[in-house]
């Protein structure tokens, strides 16, 4: 199954020039890194980058994330998926842009 991460662009790039990462201020500040899955995206892309466009939708498989994947109960008790442990780019399955539209983000094609 597929989970994603929004990134934004400078997260992204530093992310990519590191090899791994901790994740944005909120992932570091929380302790784990936060993803959301393909029926949750859309909302945590509303809800925590209303307003931002120069963001990256990054896909993962989970089933490749170990043990240190867990699902916990988070936005109206839904279980979210949180990684304990930094990151890897060699972890990414796909990355592509997600501008802002009028109407919201635009997801790539797929995504649902």
């Amino acid at each position: 199954m597929l989970i994603y991460k929004i990134f934004r662009r400078p997260e992204w790039d530093a992310f990519r020039a590191a090899g791994e990462t901790a994740g944005a201020p909120v992932d570091v500040a929380d302790g784990y890194i936060h993803f959301s899955t393909a029926a949750q995206v859309a909302e945590t892309a509303s809800k925590w980058f209303g307003l931002e466009s120069d963001l990256v939708l990054v896909a993962f498989e989970s089933d490749t994330l170990g043990p240190a994947l867990k699902w916990e109960p988070s936005r109206g008790g839904a279980l979210f998926p949180h990684l304990y442990r930094p990151l890897r780019l060699a972890e990414v399955v796909w990355d592509k842009s997600l501008p802002l539209g009028a109407a919201g983000h635009i997801f790539p094609e797929g995504v649902w």
